[in-house]
């Protein structure tokens, strides 16, 4: 008996959304996806009851890319989903599943194993960040009222963290069977837009934590503020990399226009209809093919061994500095600071007196992430693409099965699959590389807000992605037969 028949009972059963049985007409999509966006921002404002005073968030500045809030229903964001998808795309590009995702049975034990998953991993990262480190201390007065004691509060605080990953998990299914796109995509647009608009606009003057460029130079033209002078090093420094600085919104424009270019180059391969002459069409293999969602995993998988490091830091006094050194609960030393990523400009520019560490420590640390970038982007892409049925075998079959053909080729699966393998590998890994080089310099550079290079580019890519599915919807909309010849 394999594991299949064993787990098919449990998995088969998984709590999910029913599909809907026809077609969802636009304006509905575009209510479900408007709805749970709402939903996800009121979540983002639910702070969990019985939490003290201290909490730190201990995602720091992954938090741009996981979503969620600290302090809140939704503490783990997208995490425990991304942390899921990782593990099971390395078990299925292992082929140590023994799933064929063609199979309509075997698909619904895929599906049940990722909530599975998702669920284990909801409960591995919430119960050390409620019960280890003092990251979400619970709050004596509410102890006291509720007479359960300290201990007791914390099991509340994670039956709420739980049943908000779970509701993060549900939200998205949502959102794919029944909206626009996909859930994890939107959380994490509604996210860093967000974050965006703070640094624009944001104004201590209105109670905001911090000031946005627009804001800063409305105070210096308003002269409210003063100018620091540019004959000074400080002055340069304020002007390039300030609240108010250039850098910043250069680099977010510059990601803006690269990712909205790349998305536009391809390879076009002609298409022709085996028995309706003179139909025609183009197989578009985009130079970012596998899109930018990889680096989300390449990120989380640096989230969680930081994640790791400052549990250990909190729970084992007595770990050595080889292994990690911190100072105010920031690592500062040690493997786990050099597998940290550069998130700012002042954590490499060691020459503006910013960071603690030896410039060879600094450029230690830049080469590693930038490897980790390069070649984790380049692997997590091929992994998707084989995974969501993009390769060239999975491509091949759906242009023989559409009824398609490349004129000049013997109309077989295997002469289509070999004129795919001279493009499509060679693309995946290319995109992968030059995504990964893009979302380290964005971070080298800074963005506005803060926002990470990596989030930047997932919200520009993800963007355009529900730009174009909207348009793709309105086409069928306007041409009901097109959305039969598509096979919707």
């Amino acid at each position: 008996m394999s594991w299949k028949d064993t787990a098919a009972p449990v998995l088969s059963r998984m709590p999910a959304v029913a599909r809907p049985e026809s077609h969802v007409p636009f304006r509905r999509k575009l209510g479900w996806t408007a709805g749970i966006l709402v939903l996800y921002f009121f979540l983002t404002n639910v702070t969990l009851f019985g939490v003290g005073t201290g909490s730190q968030d201990i995602f720091g500045q992954f938090r741009s890319i996981l979503g969620g809030g600290q302090g809140t229903v939704l503490q783990l964001g997208i995490g425990p989903i991304v942390t899921a998808s990782i593990v099971l795309q390395l078990l299925q590009g292992g082929d140590l599943l023994g799933l064929d995702t063609d199979d309509p049975g075997d698909q619904i034990l895929y599906q049940g194993l990722q909530k599975l998953l998702v669920f284990g991993m909801i409960a591995l990262q919430g119960l050390p960040i409620v019960f280890a480190g003092g990251y979400l201390p619970a709050d004596p007065a509410v102890a006291s009222a509720l007479g359960v004691g300290a201990v007791g509060v914390k099991w509340l605080i994670f039956a709420q963290i739980f049943a908000g990953g779970a509701l993060v998990l549900f939200m998205d299914e949502v959102v794919s069977k029944w909206g626009v796109g996909s859930g994890v995509g939107l959380f994490i647009i509604a996210g860093v837009s967000q974050r965006l608009v703070g640094g624009l606009f944001a104004d201590p003057a209105i109670g905001a934590s911090t000031t946005g460029i627009v804001s800063e130079w409305a105070h210096v033209l308003a002269g409210t503020e003063t100018v620091p002078s540019l004959a000074t090093a400080s002055g340069v420094q304020a002007l390039l990399f300030g609240v108010g600085g250039v850098v910043p919104l250069v680099t977010t424009l510059l990601i803006f226009g690269i990712v909205v270019y790349a998305e536009s180059v391809r390879v076009e391969i002609p298409l022709s209809h085996a028995r309706v002459k003179g139909a025609r069409g183009r197989f578009p293999v985009k130079l970012i093919y596998a899109s930018v969602l990889p680096m989300i995993f390449v990120r989380a998988l640096q989230a969680n061994v930081q994640f790791v490091g400052r549990i250990l830091n909190s729970q084992w006094a007595g770990m050595p500095a080889w292994l990690g050194q911190y100072t105010s609960g920031q690592v500062t030393g040690g493997l786990f600071y050099y597998l940290n990523p550069i998130h700012a400009p002042s954590q490499w520019m060691w020459w503006l007196g910013s960071a603690s560490q030896e410039p060879w420590q600094i450029l230690v640390r830049v080469a590693i992430d930038l490897t980790l970038m390069l070649v984790g982007g380049a692997i997590f892409s091929i992994f998707w693409v084989e995974t969501a049925d993009m390769g060239p075998e999975a491509t091949a079959r759906q242009i023989q099965n559409s009824g398609m053909q490349i004129p000049g080729f013997r109309r077989n699966p295997q002469v289509i699959e070999r004129v795919m393998e001279r493009y499509i590998p060679q693309v995946t890994v290319v995109g992968g590389v030059l995504v990964g080089l893009l979302a380290v310099m964005a971070n080298m550079l800074g963005t506005i807000g803060g926002v990470s290079g990596t989030s930047l580019l997932l919200t520009v890519s993800i963007t355009y992605k529900l730009y174009e599915e909207i348009a793709e919807e309105q086409l069928m909309e306007m041409h009901p037969m097109m959305r039969t010849m598509f096979g919707g």
